[in-house]
């Protein structure tokens, strides 16, 4: 991910899972035998575990627009990495559940935070505390998912989405998500001033330039990312 972010060729990342499903999140097996961590102690163990956590902040703050393509179960950390994504597009047969408390866990790779800032915190609460399966209509309708299509259109509809994004104004939409990972936990102060200074290099760019003048002479833009 961090060479992802650097790359100029990328604008745009998908995550998605390499087999059936999206991620049903930890080895049940390995946890049963007490081997699911690195180390002897709680702190070796926790920082262990906080090191892989790593990639969960890397899709939310880089400077790319993350997508998660979800087919299958989403459950635990692999539902907690979906929700670290920008955006969800779901198939129609994806399951989504926190799941950690069927296995006496408290949560881990950031979900509870994501969740709290999609859903609210009672609903949020809730969806951990009983580790109800949300079926992919159902996670639509309480923001969990961006959309839902049908499971054979998955890949097309996810990529069109992507390739959309990736021919877009891609410094606007760096600035556009360091604004919004600002309001999840700034003031209107805060945003107000970052939207100020974001706002205004955006104008003194080449691909801002370009827009007005497709919008003037009624064509769509070409951006180049300077």
């Amino acid at each position: 991910l961090p060479r992802l972010a650097e790359d100029p060729a990328v604008g745009v990342v998908v995550l998605t899972g390499a087999g059936r499903g999206f991620c049903a999140g930890g080895d049940v097996k390995a946890m049963a035998e007490g081997r699911e961590f690195g180390g002897t102690t709680l702190e070796e163990k926790a920082q262990a575990l906080r090191s892989r956590m790593e990639v969960s902040r890397w899709l939310h703050e880089m400077p790319k627009v993350t997508i998660a393509m979800v087919r299958g179960a989403a459950a635990g950390a692999g539902l907690s990495l979906a929700l670290a994504c920008d955006l969800r597009v779901a198939s129609d047969t994806a399951r989504f559940a926190t799941a950690f408390a069927r296995v006496g866990y408290s949560g881990d790779f950031g979900g509870s935070w994501y969740l709290t800032q999609l859903v609210g915190s009672a609903k949020a609460r809730e969806l951990y505390y009983t580790a109800d399966i949300v079926d992919a209509q159902a996670a639509l309708a309480l923001g969990i998912v961006n959309r839902v299509v049908p499971d054979g259109r998955l890949e097309d509809e996810t990529m069109a989405l992507a390739m959309r994004l990736s021919r877009g104004p891609r410094i606007a939409y760096q600035y556009m998500k360091r604004n919004f990972n600002a309001a999840e936990g700034g003031t209107l102060k805060d945003s107000l001033d970052l939207e100020a200074w974001h706002h205004t290099r955006c104008g003194m760019t080449e691909d801002h330039r370009e827009a007005a003048r497709a919008f003037v002479d009624k064509r769509e833009p070409v951006f180049k990312g300077r």
